[in-house]
């Protein structure tokens, strides 16, 4: 049995060292098996390894989802912030760009008339107590806002303060049934008094029946004594009807406000004014001036010569001879 043992080991030992030598023969011969069997190997397996990334791939992708789920849930709803950030910043940024549209307008009408105003923004309209037509501003008396001061707009009369406090005031607009004002017809000077209606239009009856009145005539304000609580010389409206009942006592006509009351943004209070209207008119906006080419007709050649057409008379006398 030791003796069989020992055969086998020296067998095994044998068919190794040969197996060797065949082996290193057949690399210094460039023949490569090892090579060769991976070769062989990848053949075969890539099928299988395919077909398992296909299997595994989406169960590897819905993992790394849910793994990132949470992130990318954050990532949205930052954007969405942002977004409505920008949103509401785009809505500031035109809403202080009309105002500051407006704010120069006024100021301009008020540089022109020679007026010391308090610029301020309007925050409120309608009075839930009356059924009054107002605005409130968000300013007061800390801004040197007195009761019975002028209202002005880019475009002329907007109303006149009746209410103020430390921040704020509240104005009567020109547009309320109770508003009165007096004014006077810029093309006749003819004087009367404006009513507002409740509406964008107002009624005007003058004084003097016998004042001169038409379609188009502007009106400006007469002014009150110490300036309150109109000033003088500013754009009220212009005429759009004039009522011609030769059985009314006094002329009256229909009238249309410079002052969109419906689109004020900012406003001023005139603080102070002159005592007397400006001796030029102001008009609500800067009037464009408007140019006129006229091409000059080229005169006649003194060579020609017209020669006179007989009348019929004479044609009809020398047929008849």
């Amino acid at each position: 049995m030791a003796r069989s043992g020992s055969n086998r080991s020296r067998l095994l030992l044998v068919t190794l060292l040969v197996s060797s030598l065949l082996l290193i023969t057949l690399d210094l011969r460039g023949v490569s098996l090892i090579s060769g069997s991976r070769s062989a190997a990848q053949t075969v397996l890539s099928p299988i390894q395919k077909a398992t990334s296909d299997i595994f791939a989406p169960v590897g992708r819905f993992l790394s989802d849910v793994k990132n789920f949470g992130k990318t849930k954050a990532e949205i709803q930052d954007l969405r912030t942002a977004n409505a950030r920008l949103k509401k910043q785009a809505v500031l940024n035109a809403d202080i760009k009309g105002q500051l549209t407006q704010l120069r307008k006024v100021l301009d009408l008020a540089g022109r008339g020679g007026y010391k105003v308090v610029s301020a923004r309007v925050i409120g309209r309608g009075s839930a107590s009356t059924f009054s037509q107002t605005i409130t501003l968000d300013a007061g008396s800390s801004s040197g806002i007195r009761n019975n001061m002028t209202v002005i707009s880019e475009n002329g009369l907007v109303g006149v303060v009746k209410s103020v406090t430390v921040n704020s005031s509240i104005v009567l607009l020109m547009s309320d049934p109770t508003f009165r004002i007096g004014v006077r017809v810029a093309r006749s000077q003819s004087v009367g008094v404006l009513i507002g209606q409740g509406t964008n239009t107002y009624n005007l009856e003058l004084l003097d029946p016998a004042g001169s009145l038409q379609i188009g005539d502007s009106l400006i304000s007469i002014g009150s004594d110490n300036n309150r609580p109109f000033i003088p010389g500013l754009p009220v409206g212009v005429v759009t009807k004039v009522d011609h009942t030769e059985t009314l006592l006094t002329q009256s006509a229909t009238v249309k406000s410079f002052s969109n009351l419906n689109d004020l943004g900012i406003v001023s209070v005139v603080i102070q004014a002159p005592t007397t209207a400006p001796s030029k008119p102001i008009n609500p906006t800067p009037n464009p001036t408007v140019t006129v080419m006229v091409t000059p007709v080229p005169a006649p050649s003194p060579s020609i010569s017209a020669s006179p057409t007989p009348s019929p008379s004479t044609s009809a006398k020398q047929a008849k001879k």
